[in-house]
């Protein structure tokens, strides 16, 4: 397929700065009232699509079954359509805080740093950009604290704003990670970040988004970005899954920022993916391929899962185990093997995400529903809203 596909207008109302939230109002005896919000994630709108019979559901139904017109579905209904015995996958890397804010020794320019991943422990030694990249050279020393303990060396370009830097921190390696991770902040898009309200020149995370930009089932530490379906799964609903006998399988593949670099061909079969780092264990494989042999539904929450389990399902549609890098790159056509059912986000124009996802379901269907979803006032991006495809 072809990039200038995937091309729709997207109002600036409609990216989603912050996640769904819900609006209170306390009334007092005297009559006045304050009214305050909280963060709900699993409120958000859901649009359902139908794979086989090519239809979309955005409505509650009555109980005769007919839509109600303006009573949206939400994201909670997601388990409506699931029952004993099916199992949802789910990514479970954990996000750390990569960005830094810094300064150049000498010129005390300010500069952002973006940890990617560490390269090696005992040297201290970090792939990363760098922000503004001409001024970063070979040689350079960077600080991030007040005390000037915290030091890096610049030692390699790697692209055109990558770096390798080693930290020149002697302590124990825990104690270097706590110290460096302490200095960071959580690592939200930069969609987000430039278009939140702010009285500073640089905008930064809130304490909020430390909370908010992280699953409620984050355990293996490594991403620089969410898994942003998972985010609406709330610790309630994964309640309600496990008394409804809904089962989960985790599986890790630490998110990279490949999903938010521009795609710079119209020929999608050019364009090459960054490598993810990714794992799936011998219990997420039993959970997985005990519920497919018994014809239960699969169920993989986000392209993040589709992209690993695709990366490590054999030819007999079952998964395998697996530990080492993917960069897998899917979009339509493509066949996939193991997930019949899968939930996403409504992602950006151009976006590798959208991609996939329109490989999953089907490139019309999808597009019909992203102008829909459009239409109808959806929100879009990392705390946007949601969609389930499902196989009928």
């Amino acid at each position: 397929m072809k990039l200038s596909q995937f091309k729709f207008k997207l109002p600036e109302e409609q990216v989603a700065l912050y996640p769904h939230a819900s609006e209170h109002t306390i009334t007092r005896e005297d009559g006045s009232t304050t009214t305050f919000k909280v963060t709900r994630r699993d409120e958000c709108r859901l649009m359902v699509l139908h794979r086989k019979s090519q239809t979309i559901d955005m409505y509650k139904k009555d109980e005769n079954g007919n839509p109600i017109e303006g009573e949206f579905l939400d994201f909670r209904n997601v388990l409506d359509y699931f029952d004993d015995g099916d199992t949802f996958v789910f990514n479970d890397t954990k996000v750390f805080p990569a960005r830094l804010y810094g300064t150049k020794e000498r010129t005390d320019a300010k500069i952002e740093v973006f940890l990617l991943r560490e390269l090696n422990e005992e040297m201290r030694l970090w792939d990363v950009l760098v922000e503004p990249a001409r001024k970063i050279r070979i040689g350079n020393k960077l600080f991030f604290d007040e005390s000037g303990t915290m030091v890096a060396e610049v030692i390699d370009n790697t692209t055109s704003r990558g770096r390798t830097l080693r930290f020149l921190y002697d302590c124990p390696h825990d104690e270097f990670k706590k110290e460096l991770f302490s200095l960071g902040e959580t690592p939200l898009p930069k969609y987000i970040l430039d278009r939140r309200p702010t009285d500073s020149d640089t905008p930064h995370a809130t304490e909020d988004d430390v909370v908010d930009f992280q699953t409620v089932f984050a355990a293996n530490e490594g991403a620089v970005t969410a898994p942003a379906t998972g985010l609406h799964f709330s610790r309630e609903m994964m309640k309600r899954m496990e008394i409804k006998g809904i089962n989960s399988a985790f599986i890790t593949l630490h998110c990279g920022l490949s999903n938010f670099h521009d795609i710079e061909v119209e020929d999608l079969t050019k364009h090459k993916m960054d490598s993810e780092q990714m794992k799936i264990g011998a219990k997420a494989c039993s959970i997985v391929n005990e519920a497919k042999a018994a014809g239960h539904h699969i169920c993989a929450v986000g392209t993040s899962v589709l992209k690993a389990t695709e990366t490590a399902v054999g030819t007999d549609g079952m998964l395998k185990e697996y530990d080492g890098w993917t960069n897998k790159f899917i979009f339509p056509p493509y066949d996939f093997g193991l997930a019949d059912c899968m939930i996403a986000n409504f992602y950006h124009p151009y976006s590798t995400l959208l991609m996939s996802t329109a490989a999953f379901g089907g490139y019309d269907l999808v597009m019909e529903a992203y102008q829909k979803a459009l239409d109808n006032g959806y929100q879009f991006g990392c705390f946007g809203d949601a969609l389930i495809i499902l196989n009928d």
